[in-house]
């Protein structure tokens, strides 16, 4: 497998989160009490972020967290892989470096977490990116996604098979990852046990009412009306499989004020298709 590291120049820290279950994050830039906070989504790491990361941390300081069982974090078996406890990590986070002022840089899972903290903590949130992610509760989700929400099967494909991230390498794109790329997405997940929060993730979409995570999701829907106070630039890719145009109008109508960088032949993973026309955007955005 390609070496990944030299796409990732970057120093690990970590957190203690729950008895003896490390976060990992990197901490880049001055050390200010303003930060940039990118959190990824499924099945992606900080490696999402590496080029924004590389663009930015020469003026502001950029935290991006690994979620707990994802990139070089802790992987444990019987941790609660639910948006309300992935919501409390990142608080914790926050209040451990003792971030007084946040700018929200979110992809896929990461727009609801982000949004799940940001509603709670509004009056320190600045500029917000968004990127092929929703924060509400919705039943529209491709069929092999729906598939792979079983327990069982579900299990089989995502765990055992790696029928979720090994696919995604190339689902999630229009142009091909260069081979060290490709094993770096690929890298935190080699086996059965690595893959848990991967099928965690899954499995949590709320996708019925009494689903364990379909109240807070529906909270944070509620609640985003405070977003039409923010600055908000939105870049998304319209080649994505699953984040459509519908979710992305869906934004539209929450903050019609946003600035759009759309980009039609990108995919899902948009940094990765159009990293070089959205990353100067997304500096140039949180500069002002």
């Amino acid at each position: 497998m390609e070496n990944w590291r030299s796409e990732y120049p970057f120093e690990s820290n970590f957190l203690e989160v729950g008895a003896g279950i490390r976060m990992h994050y990197l901490d880049e830039g001055p050390r200010t009490d303003e930060a940039v906070l990118m959190l990824h989504g499924n099945p992606t790491w900080s490696f999402l972020f590496r080029n924004v990361v590389l663009a930015l941390r020469g003026r502001m300081r950029c935290i991006v967290p690994d979620h707990v069982g994802m990139g070089l974090s802790d992987k444990p078996e019987d941790y609660p892989y639910r948006l309300e406890r992935r919501v409390a990590d990142i608080q914790k986070l926050i209040a451990h470096l003792g971030l007084k002022r946040i700018h929200l840089v979110v992809h896929d899972w990461g727009g609801a977490i982000g949004m799940g903290v940001a509603t709670r903590a509004a009056d320190i949130t600045g500029k917000i990116v968004l990127m092929n992610t929703a924060a509400f509760p919705d039943v529209n989700i491709p069929g092999r996604i729906a598939l792979c929400r079983s327990r069982v099967l579900g299990a089989l494909i995502v765990r055992g098979l790696n029928g979720f991230v090994r696919p995604a390498t190339t689902m999630t794109v229009t142009k091909p990852l260069s081979p060290a790329v490709r094993a770096g997405y690929l890298a935190p997940y080699p086996n059965w046990s690595s893959r848990v929060a991967v099928h965690g993730f899954i499995r949590d979409i709320p996708m019925e009412q009494d689903h364990p995570s379909r109240a807070i999701m529906q909270q944070i829907s509620t609640d985003l009306a405070w977003l039409r106070a923010k600055p908000i630039l939105i870049g998304w890719g319209g080649h994505d499989f699953c984040f459509t145009e519908h979710f992305l109008n869906r934004w539209k109508s929450v903050c019609s004020h946003a600035e759009i960088e759309y980009y039609a032949n990108a995919g899902h993973y948009v940094l990765e298709d159009a990293g070089d026309k959205l990353i100067p955007r997304i500096a140039e955005f949180l500069a002002r």
